[in-house]
């Protein structure tokens, strides 16, 4: 799972497994550990609950519903899924995506769990 934060936009992109993970109704995780002893994580976690995000501890947790998780795990034209919540001055805009391959290829990066991109060439 990748994370790209943009002022007040946050954008998951998942692979299959993790597709395939979030579908069947569990977590997916990562985290990034600095020098010093910090630790950053974000996490996905489909529940019974209507979408939220949550910033504690320095983990960002994004909560989707488990009927749009599989839904969208089990849909391969679904690219994604959006969200818009509502913030005490203004909003914080949510995608949850499924992670293409590349068009142009890149060394040292596998892309053999990714999502054959619908802009490639046949």
């Amino acid at each position: 799972m990748k994370i790209r934060i943009l002022d007040n936009t946050i954008r998951l992109r998942l692979d299959r497994a993790e597709v395939d993970q979030i579908g069947a109704g569990r977590q997916v995780g990562r985290a990034t550990y600095f020098p010093g002893g910090g630790t950053f994580r974000y996490v996905l976690e489909p529940a019974e609950a209507p979408c939220s995000v949550d910033f504690r501890d320095g983990v960002i947790r994004v909560v989707i519903s488990v009927g749009a998780a599989a839904a969208w795990a089990g849909d391969e034209t679904q690219v994604g899924i959006y969200e818009t919540l509502s913030l005490a001055t203004g909003s914080l805009v949510l995608s949850i995506e499924k992670d293409f391959e590349c068009l142009e290829p890149r060394g040292g990066e596998n892309q053999s769990n990714r999502f054959k991109n619908p802009k490639a060439s046949t």
